[in-house]
């Protein structure tokens, strides 16, 4: 779901899976007309994985040129910072814009309030939609219309290093408080940091928000609920595992430096999605791969809780090859294609009857994140919810600098909310 919220600009690596250039968001011919006949044309997709897991989503798109040999599939991988700017630009823009897209989940709502989707109802891009988990469906829609089909369901996790946490004597926290308490042992045993905390990142906030039985909105009712007192204690919470130690930290590249501190064994921890499974296995503290352990997040003071997370494929409202996109996203978000990932990337599948293949079963990943899916907690999903990452963002690089209280980082939160979203109270 999350790869962090770079600041640097990447250049986006592009792969032709066809031999010859073809241009974003066009076909060729063939393709274009709604009249049936083999599908043609070209279908340019972009694909926002990490680095760990773009060679699979290519092979993936691969496939579907295999099944439609006349159809051209022009492959881009675009970082998840750029990503959703760079789609506002070229489609606002009318030029440049993909086929098909790769979407975070709270960006489909985003995007089809400002026009950029394609409604997928009644099209070949949804199949089978009843064996989409029903959390699935919910980021998909907007104003009784559907613009994505879900590809991967996704939550938070506390990533740990089973030996250094046997080293020191101590259990894997079930709360931030027993966190804080195992700190200074895993510190005096093993010269490691217990955990490394997402201070970069506003979706790394959740847990601890839901921790402390809060919410950022109330979306039903129309209520600002960020600034109460359960976001005031989460705030604190950030504040306190960086100043006792208990935690480190960064204001920037917190998805490179945390994966990274991870696989050195320089943190016991680190609060992580199942999209950095395989990065993490890659390091040296994980060379035996059952050395990574995965449990709930840690519980806050009053409850425990984790976002959901996850990606859809959605279509672009200007694309000229709708025919071969619908194809294209239908054959995405198969279970053919569903269980590949899981089997090769350990990401959880949005369809159930992929959750019976008993090679989905058996992956020891899925047997935490499922469990951890089905009890996330989930966002609101309207045009503003990407929107209301940013003042939190802001906020928690405030307090942790010192330079915001955890009462004034929440009330600032709660008037920006307010601002953006004109009928909250």
């Amino acid at each position: 779901m999350r790869r962090g919220m770079r600041g640097a600009i990447a250049t986006a690596l592009v792969a032709g899976l066809a031999l010859a250039a073809t241009a974003c968001g066009g076909g060729d011919g063939g393709g274009n007309a709604d009249s049936g006949g083999e599908l043609s044309g070209t279908v340019t997709f972009w694909d926002t994985s990490n680095d760990a897991e773009k060679a699979t989503y290519r092979k993936l798109a691969e496939g579907f040129q295999k099944e439609h040999p006349k159809v051209h599939v022009s492959y881009v991988n675009v970082p998840f910072g750029d990503a959703n700017a760079k789609f506002k630009n070229a489609a606002g823009g009318n030029s440049g814009a993909p086929d098909v897209m790769r979407t975070e989940v709270a960006w489909t709502a985003d995007f089809a309030n400002l026009g950029y989707l394609a409604p997928l109802d009644g099209t070949p891009a949804l199949d089978k939609t009843d064996d989409y988990l029903p959390q699935a469906v919910g980021s998909t829609k907007f104003k009784g219309k559907t613009y994505a089909a879900p590809q991967v369901i996704d939550t938070l996790g506390l990533f740990y290093n089973k030996k250094l946490l046997k080293d020191a004597g101590v259990e894997v926290p079930k709360s931030f408080a027993d966190l804080a308490t195992a700190a200074k042992k895993i510190k005096a045993k093993t010269g490691a940091t217990a955990l490394y905390l997402r201070g970069d990142d506003p979706y790394w906030f959740l847990p601890y928000l839901y921790g402390e039985g809060g919410n950022m909105v109330d979306a039903r009712d129309k209520i600002v609920q960020i600034d109460d007192g359960a976001g005031v204690k989460a705030f604190k919470t950030l504040k306190d595992l960086v100043d006792s130690k208990a935690a480190i930290t960064d204001a920037t590249d917190g998805q490179e430096n945390q994966l990274k501190a991870l696989k050195d064994g320089t943190v016991a921890m680190a609060i992580d999605g199942p999209w950095d499974i395989e990065g993490a296995r890659a390091g040296k503290a994980f060379k035996d791969k059952k050395n990574l352990g995965v449990a709930p997040v840690p519980a806050g003071s009053a409850a425990q809780g984790s976002p959901q997370g996850g990606w859809n494929l959605s279509v672009y409202a200007g694309s000229k090859n709708l025919r071969a996109a619908y194809a294209f996203v239908k054959y995405m978000s198969s279970a053919k294609v569903q269980q590949q990932t899981t089997e090769q990337l350990s990401l959880l599948p949005t369809r159930r009857s992929v959750y019976d293949i008993p090679a989905v079963k058996k992956n020891e990943m899925v047997k935490f994140f499922k469990p951890a899916v089905d009890g996330a907690v989930q966002r609101p999903w309207i045009a503003e919810g990407n929107s209301l990452f940013e003042p939190i963002k802001v906020q928690m690089n405030k307090v942790l600098t010192g330079a915001a209280t955890p009462e004034q980082a929440a009330k600032a939160t709660g008037d920006a909310y307010r601002k953006l979203l004109k009928d909250y109270k």
